[in-house]
């Protein structure tokens, strides 16, 4: 890294929140010389892209795409099985919420597995 320091310059700043620059706060952008002693400074807007995007929000599993475009299927919290609803239903429905989302989500010719012709 080269260091310089650069005298008597008038910097002109455009920030998102800001009106004035904040003492010891840092900003993210980017400064050109317009120039030898005029510069100007636009403050980016901060990255705010979801890192795994959720596709599909069941009622016992959610499905998200991750950054290499593979899909994750997330179970949620078992509910009490106690009472209303068997293991055996439990895991009925989580195939039939898992089967529906795939099925939108997966096209029928896209998909074989190690190179399976179905």
């Amino acid at each position: 890294m080269k260091k310089n320091t650069d005298l008597c310059m008038d910097v002109k700043t455009f920030l998102q929140n800001d009106t004035r620059t904040k003492l010891g706060k840092e900003y993210m952008g980017v400064l050109t010389r317009i120039t030898s002693e005029n510069y100007t400074f636009v403050e980016m807007l901060p990255w705010c892209k979801k890192r795994n995007a959720k596709v599909f929000n069941g009622k016992y599993i959610s499905i998200t795409r991750r950054s290499d475009g593979t899909l994750r299927p997330n179970f949620k919290p078992m509910p009490k099985l106690m009472g209303y609803l068997s293991i055996e239903r439990y895991a009925y429905e989580v195939y039939n919420e898992l089967h529906e989302a795939l099925e939108s989500l997966i096209e029928k010719d896209s998909f074989r597995p190690f190179g399976i012709e179905w």
